[in-house]
């Protein structure tokens, strides 16, 4: 899956956060519905203006985010 072609980050909207193309729907919103429990059918049917490729792409950034996170340990 090709997210780049679907998220966006704009600093003009919602202060940069990633959102899908073309909304104000940001990618930490769609996360936190589906970790709500909401179903992909459920988000599709109150916001209207995405699709089943949006809330994908949204989980592709999220694990493209995590995968580059770096990890340093701390001595205690």
């Amino acid at each position: 899956m090709d997210w780049q072609s679907r998220i966006t980050l704009n600093p003009n909207i919602l202060v940069g956060k990633p959102v899908i193309k073309g909304t104000r729907i940001a990618v930490e919103f769609i996360i936190d519905l589906l970790a709500q429990g909401w179903s992909t059918d459920e988000i599709l049917r109150n916001y209207s203006g995405i699709t089943v490729v949006d809330i994908q792409a949204c989980l592709y950034y999220a694990s493209a985010s995590l995968k580059a996170e770096k990890v340093y340990a701390i001595a205690a």
